[in-house]
C-alpha cells in the first residue's frame, strides 16, 4: 500500500473512531438513562426482571462492541449493527414500561439521532421503517381492523411524526457540515489562480494511478512544464498580466489532453502532467501538441498581443524508473535540459 493511501485510509480510521467514541457516549447514555428509570421504580414488580435482563445483555453488548475487539477496523457497518442492537433494546425496555405510553418512548430518538449523523439519509430512513414496525408492534391492538382505522393511523402518526422530524433535521445538518467538509478539502487540493489541482491534490491522484501502473504492468508517464516567460511578462506587464497567461496557457494544455490525464499546478509556473496508459513515444507527441499550442496563444496585455512558450520534460514508466518519485525527477530534470538547451521545446528520456 503507497504512503498516500496509507495516509488517506489512516484519516478515515481517525474519523470513525471519533464516530465510534460519540456513539459509545450514546450507548452509555441510553443504559443509564433506562437504569435511573428502574432504580427509581419505574415499571411494574413483575416486569423488573425483564428490564434488569435487558440491561445488562446490551451492557454486555456494548462493552463487546467497545473492548472485546470482535471488528479488527471501525466500519459504518459496525456502526450501523450498534444502531440496530440499540433499537432492539429500547424496544424491549419499552415494552416492560408501559409500551408506547411509556415515558422512555423518546428514547428512540437517540437511535435515529446517532444514524442521521453517522450514516446517511438512506440508512436513517430505514432506521426509521424499523422504529415504525416497532411501534406498530408495542400498539395496544385488539384486531386487523383496529390497525387500517382512521383513528389508529392518526394517533401512530402523532406519536411517530417527532421522530420523523428530527431525522430529517439532524441528516440536513449532518449533510451540510459534509459538504463543507469537502468544500474545505476540494479548496486545499485545488489551485485557486488556475482550477487545477495543486501539488498535494496531485500527490494523491498520482500515488494511486501510478500504483495501478505498477500493478498491472501499464505504461504511465508525466511530463514538467515550465512557462518560459512569466517574469518577462510580470515585470514588463504586471502580476495580473502574469496571471492571464497562466490561465490562457492551462485553458491551452487542457485543449490537448484526455478526460483520464491529469493537470496540476507544480509551483511557481511550472505545471505537471500524468498521463495514464501512455507509453514514452506517446508522452512526446502530446508534449509536442502542448508544445505548439502554447506557442500560437495570444495574450493581450495594455494593447500589446503577448506571446509565450514552455520548455518540457518527459519520463516514463518503466523506461525512466520504477517509482514515482524517480518519474518525478526524471521528468525535472529533461525539463531543466529543455530550459538550458533554448527553451521552447521537448526533452525526453532518450535526449531527442
Amino acid at each position: 500500500m503507497s504512503k498516500n493511501t496509507e495516509k488517506a485510509a489512516s484519516l478515515e480510521q481517525e474519523e470513525l473512531r471519533g464516530i465510534s467514541r460519540t456513539v459509545a457516549e450514546i450507548e452509555w447514555l441510553l443504559l443509564v438513562l433506562v437504569l435511573f428509570y428502574y432504580a427509581f421504580g419505574g415499571g411494574a414488580t413483575e416486569d423488573k426482571p425483564a428490564i434488569v435482563a435487558g440491561l445488562l445483555a446490551y451492557a454486555a453488548c456494548v462493552m463487546g462492541f467497545r473492548y472485546a475487539h470482535f471488528f479488527k477496523t471501525e466500519s459504518r457497518w459496525k456502526i450501523a449493527v450498534e444502531t440496530w442492537i440499540m433499537t432492539g433494546f429500547v424496544t424491549w425496555s419499552l415494552w416492560h414500561t408501559g409500551k408506547l405510553d411509556s415515558p422512555l418512548i423518546n428514547s428512540y430518538l437517540l437511535v435515529v439521532i446517532t444514524s442521521a449523523l453517522t450514516l446517511g439519509k438512506l440508512t436513517t430512513l430505514l432506521e426509521l421503517v424499523l422504529i415504525a414496525v416497532c411501534f406498530m408492534a408495542l400498539g395496544d391492538l385488539s384486531s386487523i381492523a383496529e390497525v387500517t382505522s382512521l383513528a389508529y393511523a392518526g394517533g401512530l402518526f402523532a406519536q411517530f411524526a417527532p421522530f420523523v422530524l428530527v431525522a430529517y433535521i439532524t441528516t440536513m445538518f449532518a449533510s451540510d457540515i459534509r459538504y463543507g467538509l469537502n468544500k474545505a478539502k476540494l479548496m486545499s487540493e485545488t489551485d485557486e489562480l488556475t482550477g487545477v489541482l495543486n501539488r498535494r491534490g496531485f500527490s494523491i491522484v498520482a500515488d494511486r494511478l501510478f500504483g495501478q501502473a505498477v500493478r498491472y504492468e501499464r505504461a504511465l508517464s508525466i511530463l514538467m512544464v515550465d512557462c518560459d516567460n512569466l517574469k518577462t511578462v510580470n515585470d514588463a506587464h504586471g502580476h495580473k498580466a502574469g496571471d492571464n497567461l497562466l490561465q490562457a496557457m492551462v485553458k491551452s494544455i487542457q485543449g490537448q489532453l484526455r478526460y483520464t490525464d491529469v493537470l496540476a499546478r507544480h509551483g511557481g509556473d511550472e505545471f505537471i502532467l500524468l498521463l495514464p496508459e501512455t507509453p514514452a513515444a506517446g508522452a512526446a507527441d502530446v508534449a509536442e501538441r502542448i508544445r505548439k499550442a502554447v506557442e500560437t496563444t495570444l495574450l493581450h496585455a495594455d494593447g500589446v498581443a503577448v506571446r509565450t512558450t514552455v520548455s518540457i520534460g518527459c519520463a516514463s514508466f518503466p523506461d525512466d524508473g520504477r517509482t514515482l518519485d524517480a518519474l518525478l525527477a526524471g521528468a525535472d530534470r529533461h525539463m531543466y535540459q529543455a530550459k538550458t538547451g533554448g527553451r521552447n521545446q521537448v526533452v525526453r528520456h532518450t535526449g531527442n
